[in-house]
């Protein structure tokens, strides 16, 4: 038995997902998250997890990001990302984030299990538009020369950040900046919030890791 997890904000996609799913003998769903933060939460009380199909758009923890953090916190359970989403920023920002499939929300219950086996098999799953677009990324070379994205940081937040990145403490960060602790604290709450993120080295790891390398460009 293939047990499977679904991360889906909208109720009746997860229920939809779920009955293709279950139309195969030899697949369980054991629950449906509404968002990547509640599938976190799900995965440390039932690690007996296979697969995930993550949605993108979610909130509180979008599926990048918890496609991320499944991958470095449960190597074992494979993420397929399900969605509507079939642009090239996507599909290259799921890849990095450790996702092995990337399937659109309307492949037909046979392609999804066979999306599920070859996830499990180890193999990379893929819808056929998402496949044609993934190799247009290595062929362009896109994946090598891509833009920082903006996350609406202000200057003020950048330079803080940039402080974090270097080991400094709060303390220390509010004295080179000659502002006080409570102002560097909110800053930081907002840098976290537009990261989407909960921690500084998380923070430091999506800023640092998305910022493509566009020297030779």
């Amino acid at each position: 038995m293939i047990r499977i997890a679904i991360a889906e904000d909208i109720t009746r996609l997860g229920i939809a997902l779920k009955n293709k799913i279950e139309l195969f003998p030899d697949f369980e769903v054991v629950f449906i998250a509404s968002n990547g933060r509640k599938l976190i939460q799900e995965l440390h009380k039932e690690q007996q997890v296979d697969v995930v199909f993550m949605d993108i758009n979610m909130p509180e923890m979008n599926g990048i990001e918890a496609t991320r953090w499944v991958c470095s916190r449960w190597p074992h359970i494979k993420v397929v990302v399900s969605t509507v989403y079939d642009d090239e920023d996507h599909i290259f920002e799921a890849i990095l984030a450790g996702a092995i499939g990337y399937l659109l929300k309307d492949e037909r219950p046979e392609f999804i299990a066979q999306s599920i086996r070859e996830a499990v098999a180890g193999r990379v799953p893929m819808s056929t538009n998402i496949a044609r677009k993934s190799l247009n990324l290595i062929r362009n070379g896109k994946a090598q020369h891509r833009q920082p994205i903006d996350y609406g940081l202000t200057q003020r937040e950048t330079e803080i950040l940039e402080h974090l990145s270097t080991g400094l403490s709060y303390q220390q960060i509010a004295s080179n900046l000659e502002i006080s602790m409570g102002t560097v604290r909110k800053h930081i709450e907002n840098i976290y919030r537009k990261l989407q993120v909960n921690n500084k080295v998380d923070a430091i790891r999506k800023v640092e890791g998305k910022v493509r390398d566009s020297a030779d460009e």
